[in-house]
């Protein structure tokens, strides 16, 4: 019903930058929330940032002062720019969307995820 397609992971040295593209497409009435999870190997998922509709957003710890979350509602996407890269922010950097279709309720989707490789 609802697909979400991450795009722009890759390999950047430290202190480099990377900027993440999600689309989300489908039987779309409206999307409440959109944000990035990420996980590294032997971690927990953790969140990354996350944004509301009215532009309201919140970050992880790790990442505030770094990274950037933007939306454009009229295209359905959100994006991540990753500024001051380090080694440990390598992971599997996850998209989701909390949207509302024309089913009585909000459902969560997830995209399949895009590879971010930082190197020292």
């Amino acid at each position: 019903q609802v697909q979400l397609v991450e795009s722009g992971g890759g390999l950047v040295q430290a202190g480099g930058s990377l900027r993440l593209s999600c689309a989300a497409s489908g039987s779309i009435v409206s999307i409440n929330f959109m944000g990035w999870y990420r996980q590294a190997p032997g971690k927990q998922r953790e969140l990354v940032a996350t944004i509301h509709s009215d532009g309201g957003s919140n970050y992880g710890d790790s990442v505030k002062g770094r990274f950037t979350i933007s939306r454009d509602n009229a295209a359905n996407t959100v994006f991540l720019q990753m500024n001051s890269l380090k080694p440990e922010d390598t992971a599997d950097y996850y998209c989701y969307a909390v949207v509302k279709t024309m089913s009585p309720i909000a459902m969560t989707y997830w995209g399949k995820g895009t590879l971010v490789t930082v190197s020292s």
